[in-house]
């Protein structure tokens, strides 16, 4: 796999710092039932790393300590870590809202046949990967069977309640590009995935559009086939200083399986650890530990070229675009 991270660090981008925190993203883990062609995770089922009891322990304390409003659960297939359920199970006796970046898919794997109902009953948002309303095209992306599979995930969700009027029950649909360019308007593809799911008897909340990133398993394939320059050159020319505001890292910190923490899950993939205090211009990497009564605002942010991927067009982020459409 060709390493981005010097392409990347050539590209200048514009500085931006911290905010008041309010999010802890905490990636589980590595490990996947799917191996998809977009992942910038790198996660599939050969995958071992895997986040630890003590780990799970401190995030929970650090989400007290700092008094988050939110825990983002991800992975790889974050269901597939032991200690998922408690993690959730501890942040809501907190009031801590919870959200889930589940690939459907795993909702069928043996042994998490009552997940769809144990996130129910914690209330738990689920964040759903769909990159497509096309079988042929998720198919294509994320392998055989895998729309199928998630149009059954999507049912066993909706009859619990999820993505429907009247209930608390939140269900988000994720779309990625298929390949190196920017996604379309959120509003407008959102109402086509809408028409084109209801078909099956599907009922979601909202769509996320996210860009994909030009990083590990997927910024590769870029450099391979000669692509990588051009894709960059897209996602500079469509950058917008008004989504600088608004991008997920400047109220969000990304912790890793270890504990170690990055501004983002993308610097996180790219082992670009937290700038702060003490580490500033350096690759010293910060751990949760350190930082568990420690005031991040107004605190820079590591950036280079992939940041493009947030601020282009619409702006993505792990909560879709940021800004609407004109």
């Amino acid at each position: 796999m060709r390493e981005t991270l010097p392409l990347l660090e050539q590209i200048p981008f514009p500085p931006i710092r911290r905010g008041r925190l309010d999010t802890l993203q905490l990636n589980v883990g590595y490990r996947c039932n799917q191996s998809c062609v977009h992942c910038h995770v790198d996660a599939s089922p050969h995958r071992t790393e895997e986040m630890a009891a003590d780990v799970a322990d401190l995030a929970l304390a650090f989400i007290e300590r700092q008094r988050l409003a939110t825990l983002d659960i991800t992975g790889g297939a974050p269901e597939l870590n032991p200690h998922f359920r408690r993690l959730v199970t501890s942040a809501r006796a907190r009031g801590v809202r919870v959200t889930d970046r589940c690939n459907l898919t795993i909702l069928e794997e043996p042994g998490h046949e009552d997940l769809a109902a144990f996130l129910a009953r914690e209330q738990v948002e689920v964040v759903a990967s769909l990159p497509c309303y096309l079988e042929s095209n998720v198919d294509r992306q994320r392998g055989k069977g895998v729309f199928e599979r998630s149009i059954r995930g999507l049912r066993r969700l909706n009859a619990l309640g999820y993505g429907r009027d009247g209930t608390s029950l939140v269900l988000d649909l994720v779309y990625n590009p298929q390949g190196p360019s920017l996604p379309p308007p959120q509003q407008a593809l959102e109402a086509d995935y809408k028409r084109a799911l209801g078909r099956h008897g599907i009922v979601f909340n909202r769509l996320l559009t996210l860009a994909n990133m030009p990083i590990n398993r997927f910024g590769s394939m870029l450099a391979i086939k000669g692509e990588f320059d051009r894709y960059l050159g897209v996602l500079r020319a469509a950058h917008a200083d008004a989504n600088l505001n608004h991008v997920m890292c400047r109220t969000l910190v990304s912790v890793d399986w270890e504990g170690f923490v990055y501004d983002c899950d993308f610097n996180q993939m790219l082992a670009l650890p937290l700038a702060g205090p003490g580490v500033h211009g350096t690759r010293q990497r910060v751990h949760l530990s350190d930082l568990l009564d420690a005031d991040l605002a107004g605190n820079p942010i590591r950036v280079a070229g992939h940041c493009y991927g947030c601020t282009a067009g619409q702006g993505s982020s792990c909560g879709g675009a940021l800004a609407a459409a004109e």
